[in-house]
């Protein structure tokens, strides 16, 4: 794929102008199971000059860390990360390049964050992608399997994936979301399961979150996740976290409250009553 570097976030491609969109820069590690970490960069490997990098899915309930997981891994290749949060809203165009009206009233064309990972060699995380509609997904056939590019109708480009390009969609296991089409799925390979962390992992997970959260709370919290899991209730780690920061601010507000008292308020402002008879007290 050829083009001119017009500026840092400007490129000429086919007598079109292209602004491309910044990377994500995001405090996000991953701490938790590492065997979906290796799944997830040896689909990406390239292990010879006639292969090509996999499209993994990452699946799993909400709040269990699969754009964390994404993320993180994306970066540790030393590659710019674009995070795409998929909707249900989501048209094909606005997963390619989008005509906008410039300050000075002319056409400007935006390259989405997917286009800019493909033009730079980046990495797309597209974001609960089975929130979005088959039409959506049938814009990126093409990009998901050996033909690896995409075709703007606006522009009229034909755009190749440059060989770093790395693409991963994460699927939220839940009864608001599409079927993917047999189509997309195929092309969706390995697929990579990434369930609740074990105790230790999410006590980890906590504290690299929540640095400043007194031990004593975090462990309350983490003993209420791990029960909820147990009872196959939907409150992730991502809950966990909203507690116990929620505790915290209880407790530097008043001196008079107590970390098992935080720790209850703040499940029953989060969570709701019912969340609390999973706390062990």
């Amino acid at each position: 794929m050829s083009y001119k570097q017009v500026s840092d976030r400007r490129i000429l491609m086919e007598g079109v102008e292209l602004y491309l969109v910044h990377p994500d820069e995001l405090p996000m590690a991953w701490v938790g199971q590492q065997e979906c970490w290796k799944q997830l960069l040896a689909a990406w490997l390239v292990v010879e000059p006639q292969d090509i990098p996999m499209n993994p899915r990452l699946v799993g309930k909400p709040g269990v860390g699969k754009t964390t997981l994404a993320y993180a891994a994306g970066r540790s290749l030393g590659r710019e990360v674009y995070i795409y949060q998929a909707t249900m809203d989501t048209r094909p165009e606005d997963l390619l390049i989008t005509p906008v009206i410039s300050p000075e009233a002319k056409i400007r064309y935006v390259a989405s964050p997917l286009v800019t990972a493909m033009i730079r060699g980046g990495v797309c995380v597209l974001d609960e992608g089975n929130r979005m509609s088959e039409k959506a997904w049938a814009s990126l056939a093409p990009l998901l399997d050996h033909r690896r590019y995409i075709e703007s109708i606006v522009t009229g480009l034909k755009i190749r994936a440059h060989k770093d390009f790395r693409f991963v969609a994460t699927l939220n296991e839940d009864a608001s979301t599409y079927e993917l089409p047999e189509y997309i799925h195929s092309r969706l390979q390995p697929q990579i399961m990434v369930d609740f962390p074990q105790r230790e992992e999410e006590l980890r997970i906590l504290r690299e979150n929540l640095p400043f959260c007194q031990e004593e709370i975090l462990r309350y919290v983490v003993d209420f996740l791990q029960k909820a899991h147990e009872a196959e209730e939907r409150y992730t780690v991502r809950d966990g976290i909203n507690v116990a920061r929620y505790a915290v601010k209880l407790l530097r507000q008043s001196n008079s409250v107590d970390a098992i008292s935080a720790v209850v308020e703040g499940m029953r402002m989060i969570l709701g009553d019912e969340a609390t008879q999973y706390l062990k007290l």
